[in-house]
């Protein structure tokens, strides 16, 4: 058998190319995402903080039946393949029930199922609820080099179906676990009620939308219970902070610089005063002409408060405005 021909020498070379390039990016998480090699698994704190305040929030910031409060925090340590909820995607029936009505089994039982049958999630946690629009609450979780990333939900009551929360946080930086993280966070509507304000009904979206962020200017809306049109942005509703907890002896102290950057929050600066303006309906008919016959009479018509104004807004206009008229129907 004579030695191989140039061509078949060329193919094998490709070939074995092809095969090492394959190799090669197997073992590659996707997405171009750098694979998390951090060792030990990493426990953390997590820390959750309210700010929704009257003075940041006035707009029919509730006081009763009930009152601005947050619901109990469930969240996840995972791996790429999961995700607990997505801006632009529908959310889980079990995040649907979370979101609307606070009831967390059916959410807990679909993180605890994707562990089980998928070992995407490494870790579920919770932490108790706040019973006021300010406060903390606390719980703790381990993550692990391949579940490096942590999602939670805690639902705004009272609303819809609104949320905050976090999506996929990576807490690995190649070979070694962040220290500390700090996030702002602001309103998300889960897309499955329909509703501008905390106290609306419950009126099922249908067909079902997908999660969409709260702003200042969208839902663009005046009955939109964060319509706040003078406003950029809206003031973080929350911020949560995770920390690394030291898991043995041969734990080396945090080093400096290894925090959140930019988003650090520092919960000693005062609550940021949001202005609002004063909102009034629109004016109605005019009354009939009052006055003698055939001579000059007046007519008004009125306006009522939707919102009286707070924090240095614009105050209210008058509410009552009269015309000159002649009165047609006497005799």
């Amino acid at each position: 058998m004579g030695p191989p021909s140039p061509a078949t020498t060329w193919g094998g070379a490709l070939w074995a190319l092809l095969l090492a390039t394959l190799g090669c990016s197997a073992g590659q998480p996707l997405g171009g995402e750098s694979m998390c090699t951090a060792q030990p698994p990493a426990k953390y704190s997590i820390t959750f903080t309210g700010k929704w305040s009257q003075a940041s929030f006035p707009k029919q910031y509730p006081m009763f039946r009930p009152p601005a409060q947050w619901s109990s925090l469930l969240g996840a340590a995972h791996s790429p393949d999961y995700s607990l909820w997505r801006k632009g995607q529908y959310v889980s029936n079990g995040l649907r029930d979370f979101a609307e009505r606070g009831e967390a089994w059916a959410l807990m039982r679909e993180m605890e199922a994707a562990g089980e049958k998928l070992q995407s999630v490494h870790s579920v946690f919770s932490a108790p609820a706040v019973p006021s629009g300010t406060g903390q609450t606390s719980a703790e979780f381990e993550a692990h080099s391949r579940h490096s990333l942590v999602s939670f939900v805690v639902r705004i009551v009272p609303s819809p179906d609104w949320f905050v929360g976090v999506d996929s946080l990576d807490l690995c930086d190649g070979g070694r676990w962040r220290e500390q993280v700090a996030v702002d966070l602001h309103p998300y509507d889960a897309g499955t009620n329909s509703g501008f304000t905390f106290s609306s009904p419950k009126f099922a979206t249908v067909p079902q939308d997908t999660v969409t962020e709260i702003t200042a200017s969208s839902p663009s809306h005046p009955a939109n219970s964060f319509y706040y049109p003078r406003l950029k942005s809206l003031p973080p509703i929350a911020t949560v902070t995770l920390a690394r907890l030291a898991n043995s002896l041969r734990d080396f102290p945090p080093a400096p610089g290894l925090g959140g950057g930019g988003n650090e929050v520092a919960d000693s600066l005062p609550a940021p005063e949001t202005p609002l303006d004063c909102e009034v309906s629109l004016w109605s008919s005019w009354g009939l002409c009052a006055g003698p016959c055939g001579r000059p009479g007046a007519k008004s018509r009125t306006r009522y408060v939707h919102a009286r104004p707070a924090n240095h807004g614009e105050p209210c206009p008058t509410l009552e405005e009269e015309a000159p008229c002649v009165p047609d129907n006497c005799v």
